[in-house]
């Protein structure tokens, strides 16, 4: 399993169809976003605010799941010794970030109308927002140390 986890043959594998992958991003993201912020049909207490879900929680989750990928990837990287999954787990990091931001302002943006405020110190918004902290802190780190044995 090891020896295709080189990043030789892991460039090999993603360099192939980089343009067509972004092809049919486009085309699902286009869609899907049509279908939920203007197709979608309006909620009958929420109205028109309901249709910012269809961002907002996918964001959120997603932001979750990488975060907890970071985290096993990085465990096994000390249990395997293999620097490559150091370097998996610091490339996730940036897109945990945006997600995570994401997340944020959707959900302000949905409250605000909903629940009257831009901000409720709840116990997920507040999770979100000590997430967003360890994702920059994890980056920070990253960017200080020169050495970078300092930072595994």
């Amino acid at each position: 399993m090891f020896k295709h986890l080189e990043p030789n043959k892991i460039f090999q594998l993603t360099s192939k169809a980089p343009k067509y992958v972004l092809l049919v991003f486009i085309i699902i993201l286009s869609i899907g976003l049509t279908e939920a912020l203007i197709l979608s049909p309006e909620d009958y207490k929420q109205s028109h605010s309901v249709r910012i879900m269809y961002v907002h929680v996918p964001a959120a989750w997603i932001s979750l799941g990488i975060f907890s990928s970071i985290t096993f990837i990085s465990i096994s990287g000390y249990i395997f010794k293999n620097r490559n999954f150091f370097i998996i787990a610091k490339s996730l990091a940036p897109s945990g970030l945006v997600f995570n931001i994401i997340a944020l302002v959707t959900g302000s943006i949905w409250g605000k109308p909903t629940w009257g405020t831009w901000w409720a110190w709840d116990a997920r918004i507040t999770s979100m927002l000590i997430l967003v902290l360890f994702y920059l802190m994890y980056l920070i780190a990253w960017r200080i140390y020169e050495d970078k044995e300092q930072v595994l």
